[in-house]
């Protein structure tokens, strides 16, 4: 049977006028890459009953079902050549065009030595515009805000994109901040069923309405020539990270993790191998997924001038008092690994959990918590939080400081904040040598979900480190674009606020910039 998503896909127009080119029969494109690979996911406007193909300069690959309808597929082109341009297009069964041809370009051999690379990196996309706060104002920014501050983003040319976390807002059972779902979006969307699979049942069509709202009608054919990098957050396990006495919400349980996974199986790629990671992470080389890729950690490596390690803080967190760990010893062995090595320029942490601020949540890598005057407090303790997080944090702190080559750099998502801080001292480890650089990007798409309206208080240094705020935490809108150069990374941060009017987006400007300079 044909199945058509025109229906499903109210905002699809919106995201088309953002540009010419002509996407036919595709809904969504987001492809990534290493220097020898590339890897898409698309979907189509009607069931692809034969399989499709994406052409390579010539070479069709054909490519490979990732849900059971014929709608979403995955497409995976191998051999390739080091920081080249390809060709690309998606093609029918009958090798009929699906939508018009676009350039993709891999990325350099990990050995080369570029000049320059820039980075878009942002947070908190996710969000369906249907849902309402309990103040009666929208918990995000519509759809074409959010398409226009991306588009303003674009306009800069950056040659890779970092999505860290938060795609999807659709919390089902979380304990204290439940989602306030209208009567209108859960209508539209359907309910979940926990002792069923998602795909291959009727599981498989609320996520597609769920993530079609707030993924493919997002970012459409926008991103199609960029390799982009998707990490996942709490939230993208359809639950926040809380805890008490009724429910604790990580590591995720069965249910959740199946709709992680698929999440990302549908709308946006796994990270490609890279000779610095281990093929054995934990998720990574899943027999359903394509063949050496990672779900949870991934690299972005551009030659020797950047290596950013990309990793899930979410999906293996522990609870075990002093052994507790936030990502896994295999996946903290890594990150170790690879700031020894000497040979890069510069070498970047993304965490889905930020560093350096806390607003008082169980999942923080810290121990303060709300206290009855609205202040962070670490005079009473905070229920199901676990010591052994910190103790990692202090691990990575210390290693990063020991860099002596290099700025220690941390860009985090989840915080729903821009924000820039240099931290002197975590714990008793001193970083006043090279104290460590840790930035929160600005958050894509938040209306009212801030952490002040949700906790009564913004995100603000814990008492476990001392950091020199360059810019604390603003709750707005916005993005980073992050420059390499051999000798230096600069960093451009982007705001938006609604009383500054839609009108400002085309016209959007660094309010600030900061030059780190690689030390002598």
């Amino acid at each position: 049977m044909t199945i058509d998503r025109r229906e499903l896909l109210a905002g699809l127009a919106a995201t088309a006028l953002a540009s010419a080119w002509e996407a036919g029969e595709v809904v969504h494109i987001l492809p990534t890459a290493n220097d020898r690979r590339i890897l898409v996911k698309a979907s189509f406007r009607r069931t692809q009953a034969r399989t499709p193909f994406l052409k390579v300069d010539g070479r069709l690959i054909a490519g490979k079902p990732t849900d059971t309808g014929g709608l979403f597929w995955s497409f995976d082109a191998d051999q390739l050549q080091p920081a080249r341009p390809y060709n690309l297009q998606l093609l029918s069964a009958a090798k009929k065009a699906l939508c018009a041809p676009w350039t993709l370009k891999t990325l350099p051999d990990p050995d080369d030595r570029p000049q320059r690379l820039r980075l878009l990196i942002y947070t908190c996309a996710g969000g369906d515009e249907r849902l309402i706060a309990n103040n009666g104002k929208k918990n995000y920014l519509s759809l074409v805000q959010r398409g226009r501050l991306l588009d303003r983003a674009l306009s800069f040319q950056p040659d890779a994109v970092i999505a860290n976390g938060d795609h999807v807002y659709w919390d089902l059972r979380q304990s204290t901040h439940p989602a306030r779902y209208t009567a209108s979006a859960v209508e539209a969307t359907g309910k979940f069923v926990r002792h069923l699979p998602v795909l291959g049942t009727p599981n498989e069509t609320v996520l597609r309405h769920v993530g079609d709202q707030q993924i493919a009608n997002l970012y459409g054919t926008r991103l199609r020539g960029l390799p982009v990098f998707f990490l996942q957050d709490d939230h993208d396990y359809f639950e926040n990270d809380d805890a008490d006495d009724k429910m604790v919400t990580f590591p995720p349980d069965h249910f959740m993790l199946q709709l992680g996974r698929a999440t990302r199986r549908l709308y946006y790629p796994e990270f490609l191998p890279v000779r610095t990671q281990p093929l054995g992470l934990p998720g990574s080389s899943a027999a359903d997924t394509p063949a050496g890729t990672g779900e949870s950690f991934g690299t972005l490596r551009f030659g020797r001038l950047a290596e950013l390690l990309l990793y899930d803080c979410r999906r293996y967190l522990s609870l075990a008092g002093l052994n507790s760990l936030v990502i896994p010893r295999e996946a903290e062995d890594w990150i170790h690994s690879r700031m020894a090595d000497p040979a890069l320029d510069h070498l970047v942490h993304i965490p889905s959990q930020p560093p350096g601020w806390s607003a008082g949540k169980w999942g923080d890598w810290y121990p303060d918590i709300l206290a009855a005057d609205g202040s962070l407090t670490i005079n009473k303790p905070k229920p199901y939080w676990q010591t052994g997080w910190l103790a990692q944090h202090d691990r990575l702190m210390k290693a990063a400081s020991a860099q002596r080559q290099r700025t220690p750099l941390f860009i985090s998502g989840d915080m729903h904040s821009i924000a820039e801080g240099h931290i002197s001292r975590s714990g008793q480890v001193d970083l006043r040598a090279n104290p460590v650089v840790s930035i929160l990007p600005g958050p894509l798409g938040t209306g009212q979900s801030w952490p002040s309206r949700a906790r009564g208080v913004r995100a603000i240094p814990p008492h476990h480190l001392d950091i020199d705020e360059k810019q604390s935490c603003l709750e707005e809108n916005g993005f980073l674009l992050l420059d390499f150069f051999p000798e230096k990374a600069v960093a451009k941060y982007f705001r938006w606020r609604p009383e500054m009017g839609d009108e400002a987006f085309a016209t959007l400007a660094p309010f600030r910039e900061t030059e780190m300079r690689r030390p002598s």
